[in-house]
């Protein structure tokens, strides 16, 4: 279904509707916008000083060169949820979701299992396997992290990511692209915020934008 850049209530409301349907989900569940559309009411940037904006009825995330990873979190914690949200991000710049993170005690930083957002490029790309922000590096193991196109550069892409436990499966655009089991980062990650990240980049490089919109959850616990 193509999505008109201007989210109207109404739009999403039909968005999310579309999505209980295709994600075959009993007839009580419900997702719930994490983004009202047009504030940034609910979020918190940590680390970094990338700038975040809505525009359009998109959060808009934009690099400053010589900054560090920045993050936009939910003042909310969840545990075992299913998250969608589409995604449009230039082709230079890397992103994430980070899901089930925290921030570290002795500094502030942000850390916990993000869901990998890139431009798949002449070659592709490991957009939707898993990584462990500033907690191990990829939890994807390598020999799983085949390149692959199935996220369409310069578009809106689809992502929907189903947390239950150590079990973390990631779909782009309606395929299947991550179907993780990671005892070792749900023992130290059970439940988290969730975060936009905007990569670092060098000075010189940019501004380069990341662009999130149609946010919402349903947390599997409430059934």
């Amino acid at each position: 279904m193509a999505l008109r850049s201007v989210i109207s209530t109404a739009s999403t409301a039909a968005f999310l509707s579309l999505l209980t349907g295709c994600a075959a989900l009993s007839a009580d569940s419900v997702f719930e916008p994490l983004f009202d559309g047009r504030t940034l009411t609910g979020w918190t940037q940590h680390n970094g000083t990338a700038s975040y904006r809505v525009e359009d009825g998109c959060i808009v995330g934009c690099t400053t060169a010589g900054s560090p990873n920045s993050f936009l979190c939910t003042e909310r914690d969840y545990g075992d949820f299913e998250l969608v949200f589409e995604v449009k991000v230039d082709d230079r710049l890397n992103s994430g979701v980070q899901i089930r993170s925290r921030l570290r005690e002795r500094d502030s930083r942000v850390n916990g299992p993000q869901i990998e957002i890139e431009a798949s490029g002449a070659n592709g790309a490991e957009a939707g396997y898993v990584y462990g922000e500033a907690a191990g590096g990829w939890m994807t193991p390598q020999a799983l992290r085949q390149p692959h196109k199935h996220f369409v550069d310069g578009q809106w892409n689809r992502y929907r990511v189903r947390a239950e436990g150590p079990r973390i499966q990631v779909w782009v655009n309606d395929v299947q692209v991550s179907d993780l089991l990671h005892a070792e980062r749900f023992a130290s990650h059970p439940e988290g915020f969730i975060g936009l990240q905007v990569h670092s980049v060098r000075r010189g490089q940019g501004p380069f934008e990341v662009r999130w919109r149609n946010l919402a959850i349903r947390e599997l616990n409430a059934e």
